[in-house]
């Protein structure tokens, strides 16, 4: 029997391993099977390209608890390990061979699935282990080896007598870690890391339920039998061609990566790309609801089938943060911080790659089908709203398939739209001006205004509407969007026709005096207007700029300095053209035209739904009092 010392070149590697490598101590497994995993796809490459006459059969990994003895048992019918090699990657602490096996096959071993990166992870299992066991026989024609190590830099290694080539690893969990000991939590983190892995992985057994033959009777039982329990799906969909792959197996591998989801995804995009970086993955559109907080974190990501995180933030773009699915990329290293990931130079390719992806995609389903595109444009818009906010190459590529709805369900590309309302929507400045509604029941009075001219109304209702507008008129030349309860009909598209007023200048003059005696000063601004005199008698406008700028700074960003927290600011038009108007100006008592003005204020506000509790009660009251 040989001892000896572990070659690290600091005093103790023990130590740093328990503080240092890994935060999280759960990891240790996802390490060992993924070592595993190594193994046995190193056998499977050298018995493909000839260098070994060994069969490699259907290898599984297999993971038991003994609990009794406080043991927990990581198996595999890999390659194995001869003394020498033991000797070697375990105790120089040699990066797991993983590396050096690449670079001696590099030709022929570039797609064999090694991962390759994962570093000490061997050394990972002292997080949770007191001593820790290797039994290992090499497919070469050598004796097998044990080695023993309790946590120090002391190792003892002698000849074993195991038959069967692989590798064995024996974990003796401390006390603090007894968890690792219960089924439930090793299968639990079996299915979070390793729910995808290449090698099938055996967890203990479970009773499969057979097939009742036709011919059995109505109250026959049908027969179970004991299998292993393989927790992982070796082939998942993402590793497969798309030219393999049905609408209805997309659909299903979604089922399999969100249990709880009921919802099918609305479409699906399959990553592929080996230069200048490895990437694969299908991403998902869910229906999308307008909170855009809930959503995040499900996507998952991979290093060659093994699970690192799903927080990919700075390697998918923010927008695309929304939707679900896989990644996997071997370029992208374990373990490290999230500020090295953001600076890391494959990470940025990937990033744009995915956006540019993502856009290609949405243009082909615009282009194939736009009509089933349109249907399903609420459930997708606010993450295509975001992107183009967020990122100046998919706000390019998305002018192509972004959409513009009317209140009528017409749908208009940017440029249909424009050609559609350029002859009846340009001011007398040459400006372009879309008219929109946010909300087509409380502006329902202000779009029919505008209808009524012959105006096509937009209906964008999505959260972050103001800032994509503002981020629309800074694109592109000689356009403005105006909501259109900003101002009455005839001025939200300034034309040079001007309307006589009935009135002379100094009746508008007391006129606006009455109207200031009763009308509240600090929150509405009274406008006169000379307008038709079947338009409405009075109006409540909200100017688009500062209401514009309040709700960018109530969502966050842009907007001016302190505008989120200003009051409701209003113009009351008094249309000077209508008879009720006319009518308020000639009144003989102060008191019954005080009550016009109010009444009338009243009812613009009502169809602004801006009258409520006390104002309103009041309003009844006195409407009640006039119909008697």
């Amino acid at each position: 029997m040989a001892t000896g010392n572990i070659n690290v070149s600091v005093e103790n590697i023990f130590p740093l391993i328990k503080k240092f490598l890994y935060s999280d101590h759960e990891i240790f497994l996802r390490e060992l099977i993924s070592n595993a995993t190594d193994a046995t796809l190193k056998l499977k490459h050298l018995a493909d390209i000839g260098e070994t006459s060994v069969e490699y059969g259907d290898p599984v990994i297999e993971v038991k608890i003994d609990k009794e003895n406080k043991k927990l048992h990581v198996i595999d019918q890999g390659v194995g390990m001869t003394k020498e090699e033991v000797e070697k990657y375990i105790n120089e602490v040699a990066f797991s061979g993983a590396e050096e096996f690449l670079e001696k096959y590099k030709d022929s071993a570039k797609d064999s699935g090694i991962i390759g990166h994962f570093g000490l992870g061997f050394y990972s299992a002292f997080m949770v282990a007191n001593k820790v066991e290797i039994i290992t026989k090499s497919y070469k024609d050598a004796p097998a080896a044990h080695w023993v190590c309790e946590g120090t830099t002391e190792f003892t290694l002698e000849d074993a007598d195991k038959k069967e080539r692989g590798t064995e690893i024996i974990l003796h969990i401390n006390d603090d870690d007894k968890e690792f000991l219960e089924e439930n939590r090793i299968q639990e983190l079996l299915v979070k890391y390793n729910k995808f892995m290449p090698i099938p992985i055996k967890f203990g057994t479970k009773e499969e339920t057979l097939p009742l033959p036709e011919d059995a009777p109505e109250d026959a039982k049908p027969d179970t039998k004991t299998v292993d329990n393989i927790i992982n799906n070796p082939e998942p969909a993402w590793t497969k061609q798309p030219t393999e792959l049905q609408d209805e197996d997309y659909n299903s591998f979604y089922r399999e990566l969100y249990p709880m989801q009921f919802e099918e995804p609305l479409f699906h995009i399959h990553l592929n790309v080996d230069y200048p970086f490895n990437l694969t993955g299908i991403l998902y559109f869910p229906k999308m609801t307008q909170d855009m907080n809930i959503q995040r974190d499900k996507i998952q990501l991979y290093q060659n089938q093994v699970f690192v995180t799903d927080n990919v933030e700075g390697i998918v773009p923010e927008f695309l943060t929304m939707l679900r699915g896989v990644i996997d990329s071997p370029d992208i290293p374990l373990n490290v911080s999230r500020s090295y990931l953001q600076a890391d130079g494959n990470v940025k390719k990937i990033s744009s790659y995915i956006t540019r992806k993502v856009a290609d995609k949405l243009k082909s389903l615009f282009n194939n089908n736009r009509e089933d595109f349109e249907k399903k444009w609420n459930d997708i818009k606010i993450v295509i709203e975001y992107g183009m906010l967020s990122e100046d190459k998919f706000f390019e590529k998305a002018q192509k398939f972004a959409l513009y709805p009317t209140v009528d369900g017409d749908y208009y590309t940017f440029d249909e739209l424009e050609e559609k309302i350029k002859d009846n929507q340009t001011d007398k400045d040459g400006n372009l001006v879309v008219l929109y509604a946010s909300n087509e029941n409380e502006q329902h009075s202000y779009i029919e205004a505008a209808k009524a001219k012959g105006y096509q109304v937009l209906l964008l209702d999505s959260p972050i509407v103001s800032h994509l507008l503002q981020k629309m008129e800074s694109e592109k030349e000689k356009i403005s969007f105006v909501r259109v309860d900003a101002d009455h009909a005839d001025n939200l598209i300034k034309k040079d026709d001007e309307k006589i007023s009935k009135l002379s200048e100094e009746e508008k003059e007391k006129l606006k005096e009455d109207f200031e005696k009763v009308v509240p000063k600090e929150k509405y601004t009274v406008q006169l207007e000379a307008m038709d005199s079947d338009a409405a008698p009075m109006l409540i406008t909200q100017p688009e700029f500062m209401r514009r700028m309040k709700e960018m700074q109530q969502t966050g960003g842009g907007g001016m300095f302190g505008m989120g927290n200003m009051p409701e600011m209003y113009n009351l038009v008094v249309n000077t053209n209508h008879p009720l108007i006319s009518e308020i100006l000639n009144t003989k008592t102060a008191k019954k035209q005080e009550r016009l003005i109010k009444q009338s204020l009243d009812l613009a506000r009502l169809s602004q739904n801006l009258l409520k509790g006390e104002e309103l009660t009041a309003f009844i009251k006195r409407s009640f009092d006039m119909v008697k």
